[in-house]
């Protein structure tokens, strides 16, 4: 399974900031995640807990694909 963003984990407010916050879990910012599960570090609780579900991390987006195309080939 693949959702489009992974954004339902538990975060907490960073200190002295005033619109940053991170996964309660591994600490990571989520400006750093993105939306990714592959965002997360891989000893990430809320990572393993979806992954061992069965949702995917690896993004296979066409966008990826796309950025790698010249302009050129597109006339």
């Amino acid at each position: 399974m693949k959702k489009l963003y992974y954004i339902d984990f538990p975060q907490e407010h960073l200190e002295n900031q005033m619109h940053s916050y991170r996964c309660a879990y591994c600490k990571v910012e989520t400006t750093t995640i993105n939306g990714k599960l592959e965002g997360h570090l891989p000893t990430c609780e809320y990572r393993l807990k979806l992954e061992n579900a069965g949702y995917d991390g690896t993004s296979n987006d066409s966008s990826k694909t796309l950025s790698l195309l010249d302009a050129d080939d597109f006339d």
